[in-house]
This record gives structure tokens, sequence and C-alpha cells, in this order.
């Protein structure tokens, strides 16, 4: 007991023991500055320091925007943004990938990579090909008299097209008189109309650029995609005015008359005019003459 209460005693000595720091002048040995210190100070100062350099970190780390400059750590705003930009990069990926799809499809058929004997001459195909995928199956009786009544009613119902939710006048691509009129019984979906070379010819809508190249059979092709479902086709043309991508205003110039391509006789515009993927007979919106 007496040798604990005397290295206890020791220790507290140890401790309480003081000691001064002078900081002198290294020239003239002059005494500028002293402080009277202990081992205990020291002790109690170096903690309390470190605890207010933890305290002050995480002060700054959990409640000011500092924390964004600390590696690692970064704000729920830019979090938020972050996701944000990941859907939207994932529905535009959606959407180039529909668009890409669809103008491959107008691309086959307008520049011949398909089997030209499932073609007529309006790029219109007759019939699909059978796909080793899928499994051909036989309509049963019922199936086929149901099939039969549901197409006599449709066949008298009116059904509501983009062409009837039309609020404005498809302007005339060009003025000239009609060699060959529309006739679906031949397969001809679309209207000729002589104009004189190099006349220009004006996109009957606003819309955007979908096709713009050259064909083999029917020469420079433009396609202009509108509103409300419709689809405008200009054949036969000597030049091309506008590129894929580009938007185009009602009367603008898309591109100038010709006779380029195998299925031509002269000079002449062949103007198709599509609602919903379906030909529609463009001199019921048209006035030509």
């Amino acid at each position: 007991m007496a040798k604990d209460k005397k290295n206890k005693s020791k220790l507290t000595k140890k401790l309480l023991h003081k000691y001064r720091m002078v900081i002198l002048n290294e020239d003239t040995f002059e005494e500028r500055y002293s402080l009277k210190l202990t081992r205990l100070n020291v002790f109690v100062l170096g903690t309390s320091s470190a605890i207010i350099l933890v305290a002050a970190t995480t002060f700054i780390i959990a409640f000011t925007p500092l924390r964004e400059y600390i590696p690692g750590y970064s704000s729920p705003k830019l979090k938020e943004q972050a996701a944000d930009l990941a859907y939207k990069t994932d529905s535009l990926q959606n959407v180039l990938m529909l668009n890409n799809q669809y103008l491959n499809s107008v691309k086959n058929v307008l520049t011949g990579k398909i089997d030209t004997k499932d073609l007529n001459r309006d790029s219109i195909i007759k019939h699909s090909k059978d796909s080793p995928d899928v499994e051909i199956i036989s309509p049963s009786k019922t199936d086929s008299i149901l099939r039969q009544e549901v197409a006599m009613e449709d066949k008298y119902n009116i059904l509501p097209s983009a062409t009837d939710q039309l609020d404005f006048s498809l302007f005339p691509p060009v003025k000239g008189s009609i060699s060959e009129n529309y006739n679906p019984e031949e397969k001809h979906y679309a209207v000729d109309v002589v104009v004189a070379k190099n006349s220009p010819i004006k996109s009957v809508a606003d819309g955007r650029v979908i096709f713009s190249e050259w064909t083999t059979e029917t020469g420079y092709v433009i396609i202009v995609k509108h509103g409300y479902g419709l689809l405008s086709v200009y054949k036969h043309n000597a030049t091309l005015m506008k590129e894929e991508g580009d938007f185009v205003k009602a009367g603008e110039v898309i591109a100038t008359a010709g006779s380029t391509g195998d299925y031509t006789t002269g000079p002449h515009l062949h103007f198709e005019l599509w609602n919903e993927q379906n030909p529609v007979n463009p001199t019921d919106y048209i006035d030509f003459e």
C-alpha cells in the first residue's frame, strides 16, 4: 500500500511539475516569449484540440456544401440529377431504336433490298414471307365464321382516321395535269403529275424529312413525315434540296422535278400520300390543277 501511494504521488508530481517554454532571439538570445507548462496541461490541450478538430470536420462533412469537394461524397441533388439523366438516356435510346427500325424499313423498300418479286411499282409488299420461327396454324371453322362476322360489322363502321382530324389544308407539291390517276386495282398508289423539268417541288405540310436518297427504280426520292400519321412521298426528282432529319414548312421547296430512275417516261412527279401506313388518293385532299 505504501509503495502504491508513493508511485501515485510520484506520478502526480510528474504531471504537475512545471516547465517553462522560452522563445529566444537566435542572434541576441533576447527572450521574446515564455510560457509555463505542465505535462497535464499539454495532455489536456492536445486532447481538446483533437476533439475540436474531429467535431469541426464532422460538422463540415455533414452540414456544409464543402463535403462535395471531398472525394467519395456527392450531394443528394447531384445524385437525383444523375438518376434523372439515366432515365432520360434510356428513354431516348428506346425512341432512337424505334425510329431507326422505321427508317430502315422505309429504306429497304425504296432501295430495293427486298426481293422485287414481292414488290409492286409503288413499293408495296404483295405478301409477307413466312418466317421459319412462326408456326402457321390453319383457322378453325368457328374462327372463320367469327372473322367473317367481324369483317361485315367493320365494313359499315365509320372509324376515325388521321385524315379525319386534319385541321389544315395540304399544300399542292406542284401544279400540272395528271397523266395517271390513283388506281389501287392496278397497284398505282399515287398520282403522276406532268411538270416542266427542274420545276420546284414543295412540301405539302410541315414535317421532317425521313428519307432523301437515290434509288434505281424511282431515281431521287424524298419522303416527309407529317403530323396526324401522314406521310408524303415524292419520286423521280432531278435534285434533292433537303437531307434526312431536316424540318420543312408547308410550301417549302424540297426538290426539283425530273425524270430519274428506271420507272419513268418523262419529266413528272410521282406523288404518294399515306395515312397511318395506308395509301390514300391525293386528289381527295389536294388540287393539282
